[in-house]
C-alpha cells in the first residue's frame, strides 16, 4: 500500500534560525497542509508538508521526540536527523490540540514498532544460536570414546540431521540476501530522500535570505509609515482643534447677530419714541406762547388775576414735567444709541479678527 495519510491540518511553518537557533524563520507565506503518513512497509511514522513544489517538513517520527505547546496556538519539535526545530502556528487552540494528540498516539505506535523490531531481531539472534550449539553437540559422542560399529550406527542420523541444518542455513542465507537487496534499495530511496531534502534545504535557505531582505525593506518602510502617520495625527489634533475654534466662534457669531437683531428692535423702537418729541416740542412752544399770551392778557386783565395765576401754575408744572420727562427720554435714548454704537464696532472687530 506504501505511505497513506492519516491525519491532516492547515498550520504556518517555521523553522529555527540555524545561525542563532533562537528566531523563528517562516518557511511559507501562508497556512499550508499538514499530514501525518504511516509507512505499511517499513512500519514508520512521518509528517510531511509541501509548499507548491517545496517539500518543507519531512519529519520521521521516533519515540524519542516530544511536541511541546509554547502558546495557545503555537507548538513545536526537535528533529535531530534533519538538525532543526520545525514549528507550527495553528488558527484556533482546538487544532493544535488535535495535532498534539495525533503527535503523540504516533509516537506511542512507533515506540511499539520499535519494541516489536527488536524483539524479532533478538528471536532471530537467539534461534541462530541454538541451533549453532545444537550442531556441534550432535556429532560429539559419536567421536569422542566411540567405537568404530556405534559410528557406523550413528553415520546415517548425522549426516540426514548436517542436510536438514546446511538446507535451513542456505535458506537463511538467502533470505539475508533478499533483505540485503531491500535494504540496499531503501539505503537509495533515503540517499535520493536525503538529496532531495538538501536540495530543499539550500533553496530554504536562499529563500530565508531573501525573505530577511525583504523583511529589512518592510521595516524601514512600516519606519517611515509610522513617521508619516505620527504627523498626520499631528496634523489632525490640530485641525481638530481649530474645527473646535471654528464651532465656537459660529456659535458667538450667531448670539451675536441675535443680540443685534434685538438690539435694532430696541432701536427701532427708540426711534419711534424721537418721532413723538417734536410733537412734544410744538405743545412746550404752543404752550410758551400760550403762557405769553396769558401774561399780556394778564396784565390787561387785572380782575382775572388770580384765576389766570392758578391756571399759569398749572400750566408751569405741565411744562415741568414735561420737560422733566423729555430729558430723562433725551438721556436714555442717547444711552441707547452709544451702547449700540459699541456693540457694533465690538461685532465688525469680531468679524476682522475671525
Amino acid at each position: 500500500m506504501g505511505e497513506q495519510p492519516i491525519f491532516t491540518t492547515r498550520a504556518h511553518v517555521f523553522q529555527i534560525d540555524p545561525s542563532t537557533k533562537k528566531n523563528w524563520v517562516p518557511a511559507s507565506k501562508q497556512a499550508v497542509t499538514v499530514s501525518y503518513f504511516y509507512d505499511s512497509t517499513r512500519n514508520s511514522y512521518r509528517i510531511i508538508s509541501v509548499d507548491g513544489s517545496k517539500v518543507i517538513i519531512n519529519s520521521t517520527i521516533t519515540p524519542n521526540m516530544t511536541f511541546t505547546k509554547t502558546s495557545q496556538k503555537f507548538g513545536q519539535w526537535a528533529d535531530s536527523r534533519a538538525n532543526t526545530v520545525f514549528g507550527l502556528g495553528f488558527s484556533s487552540e482546538q487544532q493544535l490540540a488535535k495535532f498534539a494528540e495525533k503527535f503523540q498516539e504516533v509516537k506511542e505506535a512507533a515506540k511499539l514498532a520499535r519494541d516489536k523490531s527488536q524483539e524479532k531481531t533478538e528471536a532471530s539472534s537467539n534461534h541462530s544460536q541454538e541451533s549453532g550449539r545444537e550442531t556441534p553437540s550432535s556429532t560429539q559422542p559419536s567421536s569422542i570414546n566411540g567405537t568404530d560399529d556405534e559410528k557406523a550406527c550413528h553415520a546415517g542420523p548425522v549426516e540426514a540431521h548436517l542436510k536438514s541444518e546446511n538446507d535451513r542455513l542456505k535458506s537463511a542465507v538467502a533470505q539475508g540476501t533478499t533483505n540485503a537487496k531491500k535494504w540496499e534499495t531503501e539505503l537509495q530511496t533515503l540517499r535520493d530522500s536525503n538529496a532531495r531534502l538538501i536540495d530543499s534545504l539550500e533553496e530554504s535557505a536562499t529563500n530565508v535570505e531573501q525573505w530577511k531582505k525583504q523583511l529589512a525593506a518592510c521595516k524601514e518602510e512600516s519606519d517611515h509609515l509610522r513617521i508619516k502617520i505620527a504627523e498626520l495625527e499631528a496634523q489632525c489634533e490640530e485641525a481638530e482643534i481649530q474645527k473646535e475654534n471654528n464651532a465656537k466662534l459660529s456659535l458667538r457669531l450667531e448670539e451675536l447677530k441675535a443680540d443685534i437683531q434685538e438690539k435694532d428692535l430696541e432701536l427701532e423702537n427708540l426711534r419711534k419714541q424721537a418721532e413723538i418729541i417734536p410733537q412734544l416740542m410744538e405743545e412746550c412752544e404752543s404752550m410758551t406762547q400760550k403762557l405769553q399770551t396769558a401774561e399780556l392778557k394778564n396784565q390787561e386783565m387785572g380782575k382775572r388775576m388770580e384765576t389766570l395765576q392758578a391756571d399759569i401754575g398749572e400750566s408751569e408744572l405741565k411744562q415741568s414735567m414735561l420737560k422733566s420727562e423729555l430729558k430723562k427720554f433725551m438721556d436714555v435714548l442717547d444711552g441707547k444709541i452709544d451702547e449700540l454704537h459699541e456693540f457694533r464696532q465690538g461685532l465688525s472687530k469680531l468679524g476682522v479678527d475671525k
